[in-house]
């Protein structure tokens, strides 16, 4: 229940809209902090493909010169890959209460 809670909060975090227009510096800054975490999720084994599909889009949308959605995407991937590295990391130990005994 609190994972899913903790994953419900990053998602909406990450989906508020912005006051102002995004510039290209603001889609660069949060496309390197997703794909830095999406490297992070890749390198725990537990990269979402939905966080790459997003990625994709946000480069998609910045290359079309769209950076509010850019960001938003960015920021989503982001997200994504912070909640599959929660995932990895809870799992981690929570298998050993399911094992039988």
């Amino acid at each position: 229940m609190k994972l899913s809670l903790a994953l419900a909060m990053l998602l909406a975090v990450s989906l508020a809209p912005s006051a102002r227009a995004a510039s290209e510096a603001d889609y660069k800054a949060a496309y390197a902090a997703a794909e830095a975490a999406s490297k992070e999720a890749a390198g725990m084994r537990n990269q979402w493909t939905v966080t790459v599909s997003t990625l994709a889009a946000a480069k998609k949308a910045a290359d079309g010169g769209d950076f509010d959605r850019a960001v938003a995407a960015s920021k989503e991937a982001e997200a994504l890959a912070k909640a599959s590295i929660v995932q990895a990391t809870s799992e981690k130990e929570a298998w050993k209460a399911m094992e039988i005994r």
